[in-house]
């Protein structure tokens, strides 16, 4: 790249001389074409690299390592225009001569192997975590095992969106963590389970399940998981209404590392089955403007929050992929103003995110001796949590694991069928069938078939098979592999009550692996921090 500079700036001096000789030059030479000028005040600015997603991106060369975006309004394609105004005076760039420019520095993204380009949240090759702080400057924190560091210019490539906020500088002051707490409306076990949350949440490379606010009206689970993304994630639009379809939802997703979902009352299938995707990783493919045969992809994982009132709207598989904390009912005596709240958010913002980064440098440091006993359904954010717990000495891994069971067993009351199935397999112990028999013996409530009841054996048959690991919660296994003993063969369901699964998952260290903060007393029984809103 550094040998290309000296040639670069001779060729913007000799287009700099055509400008100046008029349309023939000092030399009586034909004048470089528009478009040739533009890509030469490109390529002396910039340089050009190919997302592994197949996106061209321009990062500049004396500059924040950020990836623009070619085209669009934040991207080098706006630059140039009025770069060469600025260059060549009295002269405008046409949108022809833009768009062959745009096509041969899409060309130059291509010379070279794909690279990843991160969204607010990145890893570099020793394992240390990048967090771009969103400012014009392009500074990053940097977070290595008990240590973390504000750094001029990031050392792994970002990319910005419109969506994206700037993040304070955090501060290392002591009481970050309490200051946080006594703006929220939640007991201490809960508020815990919220910071692991928060700090795993700038962990890029594992699953992080999603954090599920839930309380009736006028406790303030909206205003709860809005802070938790804007501690992880600032964005001008940190809760957003439920999508319309899966396109609609993997646009907002493309643009926000962390995003919540609020006033969630019913989940369809579609969605249900997108957030689980989107926990693990998911993408989606779509035909690119403007062509025919190409494709582009939106591939993405992302940290996760929704507000609900009522947990049974979670289906099987999203319940499992769950944090739920639960928030307290706010007396009118304690209740502030959400300006108020928001005044006092921000002045303590630099000092929790001080303390997130602090506990998150922590459990980089202890992670790798960690291992757990068994393996839950979310086993990385588990020992996340063991993790967390061996800093603190806490207790958010048992804690987690018992309320991941009640959220299941409440997922199942909200499913009807469900509860009829587990209600059947109650009363026989073991009960052996067709995907029809079942659906014959298990009768909807009151006699009617209530929406989403199965309408055949076949659905019925993919029915429980979508319910088998809330019906494991409860003791009930559920075995689709036999068959029949006649001729017909016929696929049978067998259902057998056990007991509950026990997973304490405690976890161990290697020896000689001691806590990083002191040891805390047992928590004394306690409502909530004396002022909340």
């Amino acid at each position: 790249m550094n040998t290309d500079h000296p040639g670069m700036n001779t060729d913007r001096s000799g287009v700099n001389t055509w400008r100046s000789g008029g349309k023939s030059g000092g030399d009586g030479g034909k004048k470089p074409s528009t478009a040739t000028r533009l890509v030469a005040l490109a390529r002396e600015r910039y340089r050009f690299v190919m997302s592994t997603d197949a996106r061209p991106y321009a990062v500049a060369i004396d500059g924040p390592n950020l990836a623009l975006p070619l085209r669009g309004k934040t991207g080098v394609r706006q630059r140039l225009a009025r770069l060469y105004a600025d260059t060549f005076e009295g002269e405008v760039a046409s949108q022809s001569a833009l768009a062959d420019a745009m096509t041969v520095l899409e060309g130059l993204a291509e010379d070279d192997d794909p690279v990843p380009v991160h969204l607010r949240v990145g890893s570099t090759p020793d394992g240390r975590i990048v967090v771009d702080l969103g400012a014009a400057d392009g500074r990053a924190v940097v977070v290595a095992p008990n240590h973390w560091e504000v750094v001029d210019r990031s050392p792994v490539l970002f990319r910005r969106s419109g969506a994206m906020a700037p993040m304070p500088e955090p501060v290392r002051v002591p009481g970050g963590l309490d200051r946080f707490h006594a703006l929220l409306n939640m007991d201490r076990p809960a508020f815990r389970h919220l910071v692991a949350w928060m700090a795993a949440a700038w962990m890029p490379d594992i699953p992080h399940p999603i954090l599920t606010c839930k309380g009736e009206q006028g406790t303030g689970k909206s205003m709860t998981a809005q802070m938790a993304i804007n501690l992880v994630d600032p964005s001008p639009a940190a809760r957003r209404s439920q999508p319309r379809d899966e396109k609609a939802w993997s646009r907002q997703a493309f643009t926000s590392w962390a995003l919540c979902l609020d006033n969630i009352s019913t989940i369809p299938r579609w969605l249900s089955d997108t957030l689980c995707k989107a926990v693990t990783g998911d993408g989606v493919v779509d035909r690119a403007l403007f062509t025919d045969d190409d494709v582009v992809v939106l591939a993405y994982r992302r940290v996760l929050a929704m507000t609900t009132i009522d947990a049974g709207a979670l289906a099987g598989d999203l319940a499992e992929r769950v944090l739920m904390v639960e928030l307290q009912l706010i007396e009118g005596t304690r209740r502030r103003s959400e300006e108020e709240l928001h005044t006092e958010f921000e002045a303590a913002r630099p000092a929790v995110l001080g303390a997130l980064l602090d506990l998150l440098a922590g459990v980089l440091a202890v992670l790798p001796s960690v291992r757990l006993d068994s393996m839950p359904r979310m086993a990385d954010f588990a020992r996340v949590l063991a993790a967390v717990d061996q800093v603190t000495g806490w207790q958010t891994l048992p804690d987690y694991l018992a309320a991941s069971s009640n959220v299941a067993s409440d997922a199942l009351e909200g499913d009807l069928f469900g509860s009829a199935v587990a209600t059947l397999v109650e009363q026989a112990g073991t009960w052996t069938g067709t995907a029809a028999q079942l659906l014959e013996q298990v009768q909807p409530p009151y006699g009617t078939r209530p929406l989403g009841w199965p309408k055949d054996a076949t659905r019925a048959s993919g029915r429980v098979k979508r319910l088998a690991p809330l019906l494991r919660s409860v003791g009930i296994t559920v075995d689709d592999t036999q068959r029949s003993r006649d001729r017909a063969r016929h696929k049978l369901i067998v259902l057998t009550r056990t007991d509950p699964d026990d997973v304490p998952a405690s976890a161990v260290s290697e020896p000689g692996q001691a806590g990083l903060w002191p040891e805390e007393p047992p928590p004394e029984p306690e409502e909530c921090p004396p002022d909340l809103y």
